[in-house]
């Protein structure tokens, strides 16, 4: 009898050891899948550019090419001040305008004379690059650089001269000036011009001509880290507009190879491709004013807080980042006004954010693997998620309140490391008068955000109706934004 009790507790001991050790079924990753780099960048997720450039003192946005280096020529300039307004604002880095259409160089290449080591501005001695990444540096921001594909001051633009002036130019701006987190090129380019006098119209085959492999080698060469931009990525793309609106269904894949920078009917890839090659999330830029240089007849223009925070809900909340652009002054300053409104994003969206409803709900899910239960959707991990069962398309997350909460917004995140999944979803809050639905959409990806009419609330559901593979959710959140006010 003994020796069968003996047995009995080895047979219980082996099963509870078998238990602990049992491995957890890996999930297969639904391809294509974003590099640590893009992920890095997708967490800054609202970051500013830069538009300050010789257009700023002719009161133009695109100049001709015929500007002298004396016309450059700021009052205060202060980068400290760009990065001080960037980082209170709550901005994650600043991207510049180096040089813009009109071939005018912001720091003292080596390549032209077209730069600011001919103009007035510190008798020729500046570097505004230098000082902006310093400044950058000095604020704990993220620093880019916007190199224009397009020169319309150069003699040889349109010839294979161009394209090595070009890259050394990039190499310039990537090897003196420390760590750039994302390269930017704008896919406008080819037109009428001053090239060095001959005053005429010179087109250039987009998709052959600047030989871009080459030139994105070179960019990995010499920033491996950097994310880099355009129509059609390699990194991250275009959203399509100026407005800084992304769109219901915005894939992070997309045919890239379909795809070059200023190419016509771009509209057709704009939202990607749920079965993309690769992945290439968008990027919406938009300016916080109507122009992307500045104007002084623009600055009662300024955007209010409440379009702001529409841009700020549809890009961000819409799987795509959010790139605000200000308009630098004549003076060298970021405008009163727009620091004011600034600042008003930067309150409503800490106001938001500080506390989450979601902590003190129950959550629930309807199907849930094993090892990947509900509760790992809201803890401090960004690396756990909850998923459904293999081959399981669809599923309902329920999170449920003792008593009414007064809320206005959700958030849900995919756990994109493994890929984009999600198709489309349909959200629901109980009031006392029972469930009514907010609404019904497509896509998810790194975040999406879901704005509704204040209300008193005891439950929500959000119900995945189809995916490309079970879903993975990693985190989600429910908040109070503050009530905007008319302007």
């Amino acid at each position: 009898m003994k020796h069968l009790n003996l047995v009995k507790i080895s047979i219980v001991m082996l099963l509870l050891v078998t238990s602990c050790t049992k491995e957890i079924k890996p999930i297969v990753p639904v391809g294509p899948l974003p590099n640590e780099h893009q992920l890095a960048w997708q967490e800054l997720e609202y970051y500013g550019f830069i538009h300050f450039n010789m257009n700023t003192f002719t009161n133009k946005e695109w100049g001709f090419g015929d500007e002298k280096p004396s016309q450059f020529n700021p009052s205060a300039l202060d980068a400290r001040q760009w990065a001080r307004v960037a980082k209170e604002s709550g901005m994650k880095g600043l991207i510049i305008t180096a040089k813009h259409h009109d071939g005018f160089a912001l720091w003292p290449s080596a390549l032209t004379e077209h730069s600011v080591k001919n103009s007035p501005w510190k008798d020729g001695k500046g570097d505004l690059i230098k000082d902006l990444s310093e400044a950058c540096k000095e604020f704990g921001l993220k620093f880019g650089v916007y190199l224009s594909p397009w020169d319309r001051n150069h003699p040889d633009y349109g010839k294979p001269e161009y394209v090595d002036y070009y890259r050394n130019q990039l190499r310039e701006l990537l090897t003196n000036y420390g760590s750039i987190f994302e390269v930017w090129f704008d896919g406008a380019n080819g037109g009428d011009g001053y090239y060095g006098g001959a005053n005429e119209e010179r087109r250039v085959d987009k998709r052959s001509y600047y030989g871009w492999p080459t030139t994105i080698n070179l960019v990995r060469e010499l920033q491996p880290q950097a994310v880099i931009f355009s129509d059609a990525g390699p990194d991250i793309r275009w959203v399509g507009n100026e407005r800084g609106y992304a769109y219901d269904t915005t894939w992070s894949p997309l045919l890239r190879d379909s795809v070059y920078a200023g190419m016509p009917g771009f509209d057709k890839y704009a939202k990607g491709q749920e079965n993309g090659t690769h992945w290439v999330p968008t990027e919406s830029d938009v300016s916080i004013r109507p122009g992307w240089y500045y104007h002084p007849e623009e600055d009662d223009k300024v955007k209010t807080l409440a379009h702001l925070v529409g841009i700020y809900f549809n890009s961000v909340g819409r799987n795509s980042s959010f790139l605000l652009n200000l308009p630098v002054d004549t003076r060298g300053l970021v405008h009163e006004n727009d620091e004011a409104q600034l600042k008003k994003l930067a309150a409503y969206l800490s106001a938001m954010y500080e506390k989450d409803f979601a902590d003190f709900a129950t959550l629930k899910a309807t199907v849930s693997r094993e090892g990947y239960g509900v509760e790992l959707i809201h803890d401090d991990d960004k690396k756990s998620f909850w998923a459904a069962p293999e081959g399981v398309h669809t599923a309902q997350l329920e999170l449920k309140w003792p008593s009414p909460q007064l809320v206005n917004a959700f958030m849900i995140q995919e756990y994109i490391p493994l890929g984009q999944r999600i198709k489309s979803f349909s959200f629901e809050i109980k009031t006392e008068k029972g469930w009514q639905s907010i609404e019904k959409d497509a896509t998810i990806g790194n975040k999406r955000l879901i704005r509704f009419e204040t209300s008193s609330i005891t439950a929500m559901r959000f119900s995945i109706t189809d995916a490309k593979s079970s879903p993975l959710i990693s985190n989600l959140g429910v908040y109070k934004a503050p009530d905007l006010k008319v302007e």
